[in-house]
């Protein structure tokens, strides 16, 4: 966020969330069909009408299990678009749930376009001529020109992969470049770049909690920009260390879990098992941050 401006409308509410509900935590709901708790299963018949009832009772299930410990929740557009019209249904079924339960909406989509079909892909992620999302996320493998068309939609905010949690993306992403920065360090300092002038639009960044010297590194080079930060829990990052790393200021970082929230319980208490976790989470990132830590 450029210095002297006010923030979006999606930052403002992830921090306004962070205060009344004194959580950095960003929720990722990802219905992966296989492993669907029984209770949401049921009957084994893929049929349209059944594909949506589960992906949706199941997300909207853990959305309403969590939403007192999240600041925002995160869907893995994946695991819906499998299922074609009707997983897409499913999909604005629970983002429009998780809205009107106060929560803030990033479509974790990774889009990586350039020109009419990168806006293309705003218009369906972030408008409401689509899922209205109030966030996405990209990938920036095509330079500007795969971030720009994202800009303008205001009030909205994109995260720009930088460094991804998971452990091949040092093949691409700790590359030295013959300026000497990394390739990550590049894509930061482009974000700031086009962040100047983002018309409307925040750009914020994704780091993984696995390399905390990275997650500082892209604290220095970008201060005041909002870090969505994956890979705390089942990827082995921790919470010291990412407060350590990228700060603990409401709105600086939002730290997503999935997996460790979601596989807490397979059986008929999976919601409160999720909430369970997500507290647990919740309770950690804060008595990381606090002043005694």
């Amino acid at each position: 966020m450029p210095a002297g401006e006010s923030p979006s409308p999606f930052r403002a509410a992830v921090e306004a969330r962070m205060q009344s509900h004194e959580t950095r935590l960003c929720v990722g709901i990802d219905p992966i069909w296989e492993e669907l708790p029984p209770p949401v299963l049921g009957d084994p018949a893929l049929t349209g009408d059944r594909i949506r009832r589960a992906l949706t009772q199941y997300s909207c299930g853990l959305v309403e299990a969590v939403e007192r410990h999240a600041a925002c929740v995160k869907f893995q557009v994946a695991f819906f678009e499998r299922f074609g019209s009707t997983g897409y249904r499913a999909l604005e079924d629970s983002v429009r749930f998780a809205k009107k339960r106060g929560l803030p909406v990033i479509a974790d989509a990774k889009r990586a376009d350039i020109g009419s079909t990168a806006k293309a892909y705003a218009q369906f992620l972030l408008t409401d001529q689509g899922l209205d999302a109030d966030a996405v996320t990209v990938m920036p493998y095509m330079g500007s020109e795969s971030i720009e068309p994202f800009l303008g939609l205001k009030g909205k905010m994109v995260f720009v992969v930088a460094r991804s949690s998971n452990p091949s993306g040092a093949e691409l992403q700790l590359l030295e470049l013959a300026d000497g920065r990394r390739v990550y360090e590049a894509v930061v300092d482009l974000v700031t770049r086009l962040e100047a002038w983002g018309k409307g639009t925040e750009l914020g960044l994704v780091v993984g909690a696995t390399d905390p010297v990275v997650l500082r590194e892209a604290r220095v080079r970008a201060p005041r920009a909002m870090i969505l930060v994956p890979g705390v829990g089942a990827q082995g990052g921790l919470p010291a260390d990412v407060i350590a790393a990228a700060g603990s200021e409401p709105g600086s970082i939002v730290v997503n879990a999935s997996r460790s929230i979601y596989y807490a319980a397979e059986g008929p208490g999976f919601a409160e098992a999720a909430a369970g976790a997500a507290r647990q989470l919740r309770d950690e990132l804060a008595a990381a941050a606090s002043p005694a830590a």
